[in-house]
């Protein structure tokens, strides 16, 4: 993965090797994170001497969105492309809210609003009804493989 420079139009060009071509295409095709297969195609359009702001059309992204998966790329290759763990909003609820969420629930059986509270006067966090009513499906769907699991 080099970048040629181009003095008239001043725009970096990618310039693939067949390698990096095929692993960019596979990423492209089966990579199993939608943000993942969206920079592969991002540099395979720029490949093809897109402007950064063609292939942000094209792929209906921001432009400094293109030229930071362009550089990713061009310093990291590939692996530059993958989201990096910890990048993202951070859940309000984890598995740490378990015993707490479990105990709120227990003295609270017939109000998801009265256990939230509770939950949230004793952990000191904040989350919506919704958010709390999901994290309730998720142990409700833990609870259930675990068992299946066991017999």
């Amino acid at each position: 993965y080099t970048l040629i420079h181009t003095v008239i139009a001043r725009k970096k060009q990618i310039v693939l090797s067949d390698a990096e071509r095929l692993a960019l295409e596979a990423g492209y095709k089966n990579g199993s994170d939608h943000r993942f297969r969206v920079r592969c195609r991002a540099i395979l359009l720029k490949s093809e001497k897109l402007s950064n702001a063609e292939v942000a059309q094209k792929l209906d992204v921001a432009v400094p969105s293109v030229f930071n998966w362009t550089k990713r790329y061009a310093i990291q290759g590939i692996s530059g492309l993958k989201t990096k763990p910890g990048q993202g909003r951070k859940p309000i609820m984890d598995c740490t809210d378990e015993t707490l969420v479990r105990e709120a629930v227990s003295q609270e059986r017939q109000s998801v609003k009265a256990a939230k509270n509770l939950w949230e006067a004793s952990s000191g966090k904040k989350a919506s009804e919704i958010t709390f009513k999901r994290f309730l499906e998720v142990l409700a769907q833990d609870i259930s493989v675990s068992q299946n699991a066991q017999g």
